[in-house]
């Protein structure tokens, strides 16, 4: 077994004599990764053109304008591509750390349509240069959103892709075994980041005597002291460090010095692993580089913000699926006795209860006749569900496949009772079985829709929903919540999770 110090001096002897012997095949492994980007700035360029011909032609089909006007006009829409991928590539926008997953290829790709907007708009005023502002207006804007379709479009594809198990990458997990079983199943369940956990390198180096959830089918590759040489033998493209006490400050920097033979990226979690985004930056103070979690805003303008958007956009949501409330409404009312909604207490922000609204989905007085059920629980032992729950009527199991008997809670979000995005609304009796961490989500109101919605349902178990419930609360935004209800409508669709 070789130490630390031993593999750093095999590693500069590889890198002497030509890079690390699997530097090759792991080349081979990620050529995708640069037909990836060649084909994000082909789509940026393309977009680019489209934008550009459309707001000339916009703007001077009718010929109305001073010949000087549209031939400065046409350099303007010509040059204009270019200038957009030079811009999107001066944002940082093709760097593959940024593309695959994640929200933040989007944010560049946006903020940098924003800079180059002002930019032209300065130089045109400044230099009283004749450009036609239609034609900036027009395609700069439309532009960003063929791009940003572009883009969301090849990820999907990728996604696609990694699901069938292509385009991946392969990974080790170096840390304990509580947190390399947690990496590995969350890792699993989102397969679209395409990670393939090959094994792990724990503190001893071999099997827990009591193996845990995670371990049944990853294998242990040796001990930390290992690292370098399971990279080697296994072809690893990645290395995922957990938090450890073993691992300091300088055994992580001789473990990224004797990563550099190799081609493995090195990858470090934070102890703190629910808070990300803007919440979280370095700053040196005394001469380290320490981790600064700011506290999260949930008071003042923001709140204020979330709530008119949550009450605007409920609103239009509700106008918009009248015809389609009074369907369901009529379905459920004429295919089985009872009322047509469904009212039961739940828990809100502050632990404050309130009265949830459902389109009703099974027979009438279901709620007391489920101490009489003897099939097993299929939930995630605190929420109680059931697959093939014989008190579900014919039309409640459309409902509930489609997520459609959760339209009136719209009228909650009207209400103030809930928001479009949140933790899922608790029972009473859930509410008593919580842990100090779930206590957490009690600081947002209960969301229509959320992370839990998106990730997966009544299939989730309760570890996952409480990690989820955390993680919005400690990270919300209006990105986020954007971000969350563009996915469940993938969501709906698939139906996963829905019973």
């Amino acid at each position: 077994m070789l130490t630390m110090d031993s593999q750093l001096v095999h590693g500069e002897q590889l890198r002497g004599s030509g890079g690390s012997p699997v530097a090759e095949p792991t080349r081979r492994r990620t050529a995708w990764q640069a037909a990836y980007v060649r084909r994000t700035v082909i789509g940026d360029l393309l977009a680019g053109f489209l934008a550009a011909l459309a707001g000339y032609l916009l703007r001077f089909g009718p010929d109305t304008s001073p010949q000087g006007y549209q031939v400065a006009s046409a350099w303007i829409a010509c040059v204009l591509p270019v200038v957009w991928v030079a811009a999107m590539a001066l944002g940082r926008t093709y760097e593959r750390r940024f593309l695959w997953v994640g929200a933040e290829e989007f944010r560049r790709v946006f903020s940098t349509a924003v800079l180059l907007l002002a930019a032209v708009g300065t130089v045109s005023w400044a230099f009283q240069l004749q450009v036609a502002r239609g034609l900036v207006v027009v395609a700069l804007p439309l532009a960003t959103v063929l791009t940003l379709l572009a883009r969301y479009g090849q990820r999907a594809w990728l996604h696609r892709q990694r699901s069938h198990g292509r385009f991946g990458q392969s990974l080790l997990i170096v840390g304990h075994y509580s947190g390399i079983a947690a990496l590995h199943a969350q890792l699993e369940r989102e397969a679209y980041h395409g990670y393939r956990v090959v094994g792990c390198c724990t503190p001893t180096g071999t099997d827990p005597a009591d193996p845990q959830p995670g371990f049944q089918s990853l294998p242990v590759l040796g001990g930390f002291s290992d690292v370098v040489s399971a990279v080697e033998r296994h072809h690893v493209d990645a290395v995922a460090v957990l938090s450890s006490p073993e691992l300091d400050g300088p055994a992580l920097r001789r473990l990224g010095w004797v990563l550099e033979s190799t081609d493995a990226e090195l990858l470090l979690a934070p102890a703190v692993t629910d808070v990300v985004g803007p919440r979280v930056n370095i700053r040196p103070i005394s001469g380290l580089p320490l981790l600064h979690m700011q506290r999260p805003e949930l008071r003042g303008i923001r709140r204020l913000a979330k709530e008119t958007t949550d009450k605007v956009a409920a609103t239009f949501v509700l106008l918009l699926t009248l015809p389609l409330l009074l369907g369901v409404a009529t379905a459920v009312r004429f295919t089985s006795r009872g009322p047509v909604l469904f009212r039961q207490e739940r828990v809100g922000r502050d632990g404050k209860p309130f009265v949830m609204l459902k389109f009703r989905t099974m027979v009438e007085g279901a709620d007391r006749m489920a101490s009489t059920l003897v099939t097993p629980n299929d939930g995630n032992g605190v929420l109680f569900k059931l697959k093939s729950d014989p008190r579900t009527t014919r039309v409640g199991r459309f409902l509930r496949r489609y997520s459609l008997d959760e339209l009136p809670q719209l009228l909650n979000v009207l209400r103030g009772d809930m928001s479009l995005v949140g933790p899922r609304p608790p029972l009473a009796s859930e509410v008593e079985r919580y842990g100090i961490d779930m206590h957490r989500r009690f600081l947002v109101k209960p969301g229509l829709t959320g992370l839990w919605q998106i990730s997966g349902r009544s299939n989730l178990s309760w570890d996952d929903s409480v990690r989820m419930d955390v993680q919005y609360v400690e990270n919300w935004s209006l990105a986020f919540d954007c971000m969350i209800l563009w996915k469940t409508l993938g969501a709906v669709v698939r139906g996963s999770g829905a019973y």
